[in-house]
């Protein structure tokens, strides 16, 4: 049986990589573990209630779950530029392609900051 390639490029199968993640078998020991994982989740669509439960709740205000389950955009690459982890918290820099409404390859460039609490890693949101 072949395995899948996970959606965040890091040549892993995607049941070795971030389907662990997504499936709350395991949790994200780094930022960069989290942020792939959640890259997964939206590439793939569908895993809403995972994208919340990893958002730090006091920076999630209004967000659903079902919302966030929504696939509206087909994401076809990630690249992480830089990440930095220092006892709580941490950054990851990453660009990621997706595929706009009229099919042209467009890239989000992001610094994404994150929190660990109680031994886990959230997603706090993206430094302006």
């Amino acid at each position: 049986m072949k395995s899948n390639p996970c959606p965040c490029k890091s040549k892993k199968p995607f049941q070795a990589c971030c389907e662990p993640l997504l499936m709350r078998e395991k949790i994200a020991t780094t930022p960069s573990k989290l942020m792939r994982s959640r890259y997964s989740a939206y590439a793939l669509g569908g895993y809403g209630d995972y994208l919340l439960e990893t958002w730090l709740p006091s920076s999630a205000m209004g967000l659903s779950a079902a919302d966030l389950s929504v696939r509206s955009l087909t994401w076809v690459d990630l690249t992480v530029l830089n990440k930095s982890q220092q006892g709580e918290s941490g950054f990851v820099e990453f660009r990621a392609a997706y595929l706009d409404e009229s099919g042209q390859r467009t890239t989000h460039h992001e610094k994404s900051t994150f929190s660990r609490v109680k031994g886990r890693w959230f997603y706090v949101g993206e430094e302006s």
